[in-house]
C-alpha cells in the first residue's frame, strides 16, 4: 500500500506522497521575498529554517484568495529543499492500492506536475510530483532571493 497527505484547494482533493512531508502546521505569517518568482508567496520561519511558501493557486491557475488563519501549510522536502505549501485544508492520510492509481501519461501525455490519480468511490485525488513545482529558472531565481536577503 501506497500513502498520501491529502489535501484540499477549492474543494478538489490532492496528494502527496507521505514520505515527503515532514509535517501539517496552521498557516503564519509569510515574509514577502522580494525577486522570488511569482508562485511563491514569501518565506516561513520553521524551527530556525528559512522556508520558501510556495502558492498551489498560482501555480494550478486557480482563482487567488486571501489565506485564513484556518488554512494550513504542508512542509515537505522537494529534492532541492523544503518548501511550505499553503492548502486550504489537510485533511488526512490515505492508502491505497497501484489498482487504485491511475498514472498522468495514461490520463493526458505530458501533463506538468501531476504524477498520477488515484481513484475513489467519492471522486479523484491528483498526486503531485513536488520536484517538478518549481522549473529550473524558478529555482534558481529562488535561490538569488534567498541568498540577497541572507546578506
Amino acid at each position: 500500500m501506497d500513502q498520501l497527505v491529502v489535501f484540499t484547494l477549492n474543494d478538489q482533493r490532492y496528494g502527496l506522497p507521505l514520505s515527503a512531508v515532514e509535517r501539517v502546521v496552521r498557516m503564519v505569517a509569510v515574509t514577502l521575498l522580494p525577486k522570488a518568482p511569482q508562485i511563491v508567496l514569501g518565506v516561513v520561519n520553521v524551527q530556525g529554517r528559512v522556508v520558501p511558501v510556495v502558492d498551489l493557486r498560482r501555480r494550478f491557475r486557480l482563482p487567488e484568495r486571501d489565506f485564513a488563519l484556518a488554512d494550513q501549510l504542508l512542509i515537505a522536502r522537494t529534492a532541492r529543499r523544503p518548501v511550505a505549501l499553503a492548502a486550504d485544508a489537510v485533511t488526512g492520510v490515505l492508502e491505497y492500492s497501484a489498482r487504485e492509481a491511475v498514472g498522468a501519461q495514461d490520463i493526458v501525455p505530458g501533463i506538468e506536475y501531476v504524477e498520477g490519480v488515484v481513484k475513489l468511490p467519492d471522486g479523484l485525488v491528483l498526486i503531485h510530483d513536488l520536484d517538478k513545482f518549481l522549473s529550473l529558472d524558478e529555482a534558481r531565481a529562488l535561490d538569488e532571493a534567498i541568498n540577497q536577503e541572507a546578506n
